[in-house]
């Protein structure tokens, strides 16, 4: 597996053990819906930056579009789940914009990740 591809998967991971902190956070720490919002979102994210690593490893999907689709993905959920987390936890923002701006990178992702459905791969 190339070193993109592990980094997808490693940041996949990652997103998992943030999705479960966060999780924690929230139910522990009087979190606001804007915590639990972040966690669910990082949770529901995890398996699919795994499941796009792997479909990479099998060569059943379009290595440079899959690849762009889970950057695309990360980005997004940085931003997105960043944003609402530091709010949360910190009453300040990454920057102004930067929740709505992470939705769409985040939607983008997926449009990607569904494009690779009809690219075709060489063989």
């Amino acid at each position: 597996m190339a070193l993109p591809d592990r980094l997808i998967l490693a940041l996949g991971a990652l997103a998992g053990l943030l999705g479960v902190l966060a999780s924690a956070a929230a139910a522990h720490g009087g979190g606001t819906d804007s915590l639990k919002t972040a966690a669910q979102f990082l949770l529901f994210h995890a398996p699919v930056l795994i499941g796009l690593a792997a479909l990479i490893a099998t060569g059943a999907v379009h290595r440079g579009l899959t690849r762009v689709s889970g950057a695309a993905i990360l980005i997004g959920l940085a931003l997105f789940c960043g944003d609402l987390a530091l709010r949360a936890l910190a009453a300040t923002s990454l920057f102004p914009m930067a929740a709505p701006a992470g939705g769409i990178v985040l939607m983008l992702g997926w449009l990607i990740a569904a494009a690779t459905a009809f690219v075709r791969v060489r063989v």
